[in-house]
């Protein structure tokens, strides 16, 4: 608790309220990149994967909303089934990725299912009003060329065991992607709380649906294991619990935009980790989307304090890390 105060106080000082949110957006989103290699590490079937990632997860996610709770009281029953609602996204999420990773490896499934920044932009337009900028519009068209690049369709050499279910499963993880950061942004400004109940909905509904994805492995053998209760308490705990707090603290477009750390870092860890070599074609198609999420994200220049002053109004000032 000493060590956290004294972070706090630093970041305090040396930062304003919208870059410390933004530097726990980042790290959260490092911590989440290698979801990817563990599931690829742990040798399971997709459902396994994602029904444990979740099941290891949920004591310590209830240890924390419980601590949560007696600080700030109980969640808002309004909250409460919108994290329901996110959990059963999340669970056709992790259901569709984990496939993916299977079909065309963890670095472009990854890439894959990032395609949410676009998603999430569009949808909170509708939702929230945040309008998107003609860049990202204009870059629309442009990133899903970077998907057909990826998919093989006119390259021989293609990486995967089949890169076209790859994408169709890596667009399909995108939409419900989309919807829980959606769902978790328009519920509580709290963290542990909702993603608490995200991730028990989730399993449930992991294990409801796991006939329907190939089926789960109850009884995985070590060393699966404990690969899987790293992935549990590394990107589920630790990664979500750092992105879930500063959901409701920025732009829900600001957010998915600085997830983009995620399938960069995971591409890379892929290839030194797991030998994973994509073709020239799919890393051409990986660099089309990340350079057009990052140049159609990008907000018309304005004046230095005017930007400061809509940031911060953005981010309450009272959030702490």
């Amino acid at each position: 608790m000493v060590a956290l105060y004294l972070l706090q106080t630093a970041t305090g000082v040396f930062m304003g309220a919208h870059r410390r949110i933004v530097i726990v957006a980042i790290v959260g989103a490092l911590v989440i990149s290698t979801s990817a290699p563990l599931v690829r590490l742990a040798e399971v079937s997709p459902a396994t994967s994602a029904l444990f990632r979740c099941a290891y997860a949920v004591p310590p996610m209830l240890a924390l909303a419980w601590l949560e709770r007696r600080r700030h009281g109980p969640l808002p029953r309004r909250a409460v089934l919108l994290a329901w609602a996110a959990g059963l996204s999340f669970a056709f999420d992790l259901l569709f990725w984990h496939h993916a990773i299977a079909y065309v490896g963890a670095g472009l499934a990854t890439v894959l299912g990032n395609l949410q920044v676009f998603l999430v932009a569009f949808a909170a337009w509708a939702v929230f009003g945040e309008r998107p900028s003609g860049r990202l519009m204009a870059a629309t068209p442009v990133v899903f060329g970077g998907v057909v690049l990826i998919s093989g369709v006119f390259d021989g050499a293609a990486y995967g065991d089949d890169p076209v279910m790859g994408v169709l499963a890596g667009v399909a993880t995108s939409v419900s992607y989309a919807a829980f950061l959606l769902l978790m942004k328009g519920g509580s400004d709290r963290a542990a709380g909702p993603l608490a109940h995200a991730t028990v909905v989730a399993t449930v509904a992991i294990a409801a649906l796991s006939p329907f994805f190939g089926g789960a492995d109850l009884a995985p053998s070590w060393p699966a294991h404990g690969w899987l209760l790293l992935l549990a308490l590394g990107p589920q705990v630790l990664g979500w619990s750092l992105i879930t707090f500063t959901l409701p603290r920025q732009p829900a477009a600001l957010t998915a935009l600085l997830l983009l750390v995620q399938p960069l870092t995971t591409v890379a860890l892929s290839a030194v980790a797991l030998g994973e070599r994509p073709s020239p074609w799919q890393l051409a198609g990986c660099a089309v989307i990340v350079l057009g999420v990052l140049w159609g994200s990008r907000r018309t220049a304005q004046p230095a304090a005017e930007a400061d002053g809509e940031q911060d109004a953005q981010v309450p000032n009272t959030s702490t890390v």
